[in-house]
């Protein structure tokens, strides 16, 4: 099991759609038989951070889509200031 799976099965890119105003999940029921496939992670954040050779921050990872609606402009500037906060 991934959890990043499991979450792109549930609500996938629907945030994404314009022509949904609001959505809220208010309920979700998870099977034993799907929680017992889940084993964690492959390893602990120290293998990260020893990657990333970054210690005593918080590490932050995100996705910036252009269907978003920003300008190239704004995009632009969405993505260096992302970068800026190091790899």
């Amino acid at each position: 099991g991934s959890v990043t799976n499991l979450l792109t099965s549930i609500v996938g890119n629907v945030f994404g759609f314009k022509a949904l105003r609001a959505l809220r999940l208010e309920d979700l029921r998870i099977s034993q038989a799907y929680i017992k496939t889940f084993f964690g992670p492959p390893h602990g954040i120290q293998v990260e951070r020893d990657k990333l050779n970054k210690y005593g921050r918080a590490l932050l990872g995100c996705t910036i889509k252009p269907k978003l609606g920003l300008s190239a402009k704004n995009y632009g500037r969405a993505c260096y200031e992302c970068l800026r906060g190091g790899l």
